[in-house]
């Protein structure tokens, strides 16, 4: 890489550009870091950078003098009209960010940062993006987020999962004849993503919780779960059992293409089975692993950190890694 063609960039000069509204428009912020540290804060309007194991090998077998090729951009960024901007010209101002790195001979030779701006300065004559400049950020997000905490999302944490259910919502009462709620119908649907909701039958059947969250769609992952307002509501039923003999997996894209036609539309999907544990979970997991091409183990602790009840069963899992390989190998 010709470090001549990457400029250091303070946080202040960052603050100036996403504050300037001529230039923040012109201007792309992409983060290396992981993605589950990047669904917990992130500089507005950022986007994740793609890194997952087979990229990492990648990069680590040509930083040690392998064989391996260099990471193209189509890798580290599958969204194709973000790179149809970029490689047009219309980004003035490219600024790679990690966690902390003070410099660019302080990033590792297989790190995604680095790999980043590879693949941005090896890109073709006549396709790269000649009015841009690359910038890494001083000190990465950790520096930006002391200095300029305004400028940043954090997601909003979590509540602890205790052995003790909490009281349930007042929007949300028990279900008439029981006198103790379910854990796993405590609370209310939980946000994985702004337009993806996870939560459990009794949480579809409560009208008014699915439009306090903006609900436009419910995916109903059971074969016996009713669909209560098919006349307010879009409703999709994949029809699985939750048993060792289930194939969820065969539903896995029809579901997936479901989910993204809601967020194209600009509307929120519930998915849900009985309680919101194994089932439904395990389409909100396989989700994560195709559109933000994470490993299964990081989509999980990111899914478990917001739902504690989840617990796909054992091949459900099985099916998942299995899942995984397929899409991170292509």
């Amino acid at each position: 890489m010709v470090m001549e063609e990457v400029s250091m960039l303070e946080c202040s000069g960052l603050a100036r550009l996403l504050r300037d509204p001529a230039e923040s428009g012109r201007t792309l912020v992409l983060d290396c870091r992981p993605f589950l540290a990047f669904c917990q804060a992130h500089v507005r309007d950022s986007r994740p950078v793609h890194w997952n194991g087979l990229l990492r090998r990648r990069s680590r077998g040509r930083s040690n003098g392998g064989t391996g090729g260099l990471v193209g951009l189509e890798g580290l960024l599958p969204d194709r009209a973000l790179l149809g901007r970029l490689r047009r010209g219309e980004v003035a101002h490219l600024v790679a960010l990690d966690q902390g790195s003070p410099a660019l001979d302080a990033l590792r030779p297989d790190s995604p940062a680095r790999s980043l701006l590879a693949a941005l300065l090896a890109e073709e004559p006549g396709r790269g993006p000649p009015r841009t400049q690359l910038y890494l950020l001083r000190g990465g997000f950790e520096n930006f987020q002391a200095n300029f905490p305004e400028l940043c999302f954090v997601a909003p944490t979590p509540l602890a999962t205790t052995e003790v259910p909490p009281s349930p919502s007042p929007l949300l009462p028990s279900p008439e004849g029981s006198a103790n709620t379910p854990s796993y119908d405590q609370g209310g649907p939980v946000e994985i993503l702004p337009f993806l909701f996870l939560g459990s039958s009794f949480h579809s059947s409560n009208r008014e919780v699915l439009q306090s969250l903006g609900i436009t769609a419910v995916l109903n992952v059971s074969s016996s779960c009713p669909n209560y307002f098919e006349e307010q509501f879009q409703y999709k039923s994949i029809p699985v059992e939750d048993n060792h003999m289930a194939e969820i997996s065969a539903w896995f894209q029809e579901a997936i293409n479901f989910i993204d036609s809601v967020k194209s539309s600009g509307g929120r999907v519930l998915v849900h089975c009985q309680a919101g544990i194994s089932r439904s979970a395990t389409i909100c997991l396989a989700y994560l692993i195709q559109s933000r091409r994470v490993r299964l183990e990081e989509a999980f602790d990111f899914v478990k950190q917001r739902r504690g009840v989840i617990s796909p069963n054992f091949s459900f899992m099985g099916q998942l890694l299995q899942f995984e390989t397929e899409v991170l190998c292509h």
